[in-house]
């Protein structure tokens, strides 16, 4: 499905009743709404970071929902589609800390290549129905992947922005890991603790510390 190492990290994962009900209730979605992201996207965070290369991970909700906007990676958006408050105030995080100019795309498949896994906990949204498959059972799947990261022996950030993140610091018990805790970046909230976080170079010195490469957070 993934063709990569999260094929055999997930495959018992892929058998269980819960995955495969998942799943026939996402198919009968496409099959009669418009769904995002497109179906053959879905996991696009796991086909771009591998297991064995997650460096950070960066948690999102649910896909964004409306047209050309998701692409299965959490804030990110295709080249040529408009930039969402959200990731415009991640890009003025970066700009703080790094002094990197505001980039004019909002893809963030850089950052997946080299190991930020841009993980929603919900993969797949209804257009202009925010959180519609919010219940489907997504959120026991991503809490499933989240405890795999957990469990992996290299180090990792985890950065866990808004209410929502931050409940997901339970599943993370590993003394290797980092977790970055603070508000989301949407408009509502980034001032109240994002905007200044310093969250991406405190990442950065982390990964250093444990003699693993940095992110080049820079983005054309």
């Amino acid at each position: 499905m993934i063709n990569n190492d999260w094929d055999l990290a997930l495959s018992d994962e892929f058998k269980k009743d819960y995955f495969l009900e998942i799943m026939d209730f996402v198919n009968e979605e496409y099959d009669s709404k418009t769904v995002y992201p497109p179906y053959d996207e879905i996991f696009n965070a796991f086909k771009l970071t591998p297991l064995g290369n997650v460096k950070v991970v960066i948690l999102g909700q649910d896909p964004y929902h409306e047209e050309g906007q998701a692409h299965g990676l959490a804030f990110s958006t295709p080249d040529g589609r408009p930039i969402p408050r959200s990731l415009k105030n991640i890009f003025k995080e970066i700009n703080n800390e790094y002094s990197y100019p505001i980039p004019e795309s909002g893809c963030l498949e850089k950052w997946a290549k080299q190991g930020v896994f841009l993980l929603n906990t919900v993969l797949t949204v209804v257009e202009g129905q925010a959180n519609s498959h919010s219940k489907c059972g997504w959120q026991t799947f991503t809490d499933n992947v989240i405890e795999i990261l957990n469990n992996q022996t290299q180090p990792i950030v985890f950065m866990l922005w808004g209410k929502q993140a931050e409940k997901k610091k339970e599943l993370i018990t590993n003394p290797n890991h980092l977790v970055l805790i603070t508000s989301h970046p949407s408009p509502f909230s980034a001032r109240r603790g994002f905007l200044g976080s310093n969250h991406f170079r405190l990442a950065n010195e982390f990964l250093k510390e444990n003699s693993i490469d940095e992110i080049d957070w820079e983005l054309d």
